[in-house]
């Protein structure tokens, strides 16, 4: 399984809304003692055994406009496909706080999953969306999801984390259908 969590590199991203894949793929990664230190297929990764299951995580380091590239990589050097992929990303049109697991879809205007999308061809690849919210009236979309998080949303960050590392232990563990019926309200 390739869990990928998207973002941009670099400090100047590090807490804002687009970053919060790769927060959850970090706090993943530190959770199941996977440490995040090989460079390749563009991004960084680490390996490791979950109840028998190998798992890898990746950040792709190619900008989220990019991912797919990254993505498309990785699976290939895995001989993996796109059923074998679960992608950790923002999502406005979740209020904030809130996760939704998919199994397929639209990119739903998210510029990352769009070049997922585009890279392997394909809608049919699992998801887990993490909700920023909608912008305030007359904030640009692209803007408000380079822009940190508030701090009292900040302050509700533990939560949101916790609830996406859940999902995704419930994924592995249980499986696709029982993670849904649990984590998706």
């Amino acid at each position: 399984m390739l869990i990928t969590g998207l973002g941009n590199p670099g400090p100047a991203y590090r807490f804002t809304r687009h970053n919060l894949g790769f927060r959850v793929a970090d706090l993943i990664a530190e959770r199941l003692s996977i440490s995040l230190n090989r460079t390749c297929w563009q991004g960084v990764s680490g390996s490791g055994m979950i109840r028998g299951q190998r798992i890898t995580i990746l950040k792709p380091l190619t900008y989220m406009n990019l991912s797919g590239q990254s993505v498309r990589r990785a699976l290939e050097a895995m001989g993996e496909g796109p059923a074998d992929l679960l992608v950790l990303h923002d999502d406005m049109d979740l209020e904030f706080g809130r996760l939704r697991i998919r199994l397929r879809g639209s990119s739903g205007g998210h510029r990352g999953v769009q070049s997922i999308i585009d890279s392997l061809g394909t809608e049919e690849f699992p998801r887990l969306k993490l909700g920023v919210g909608r912008p305030p009236e007359g904030i640009d979309p692209v803007d408000y999801v380079l822009t940190p998080f508030s701090v009292a949303e900040e302050e509700a960050m533990a939560a949101l984390l916790d609830a996406a590392v859940g999902a995704v232990a419930a994924i592995i563990d249980l499986g696709y259908e029982a993670a849904i019926s649990r984590h998706n309200s």
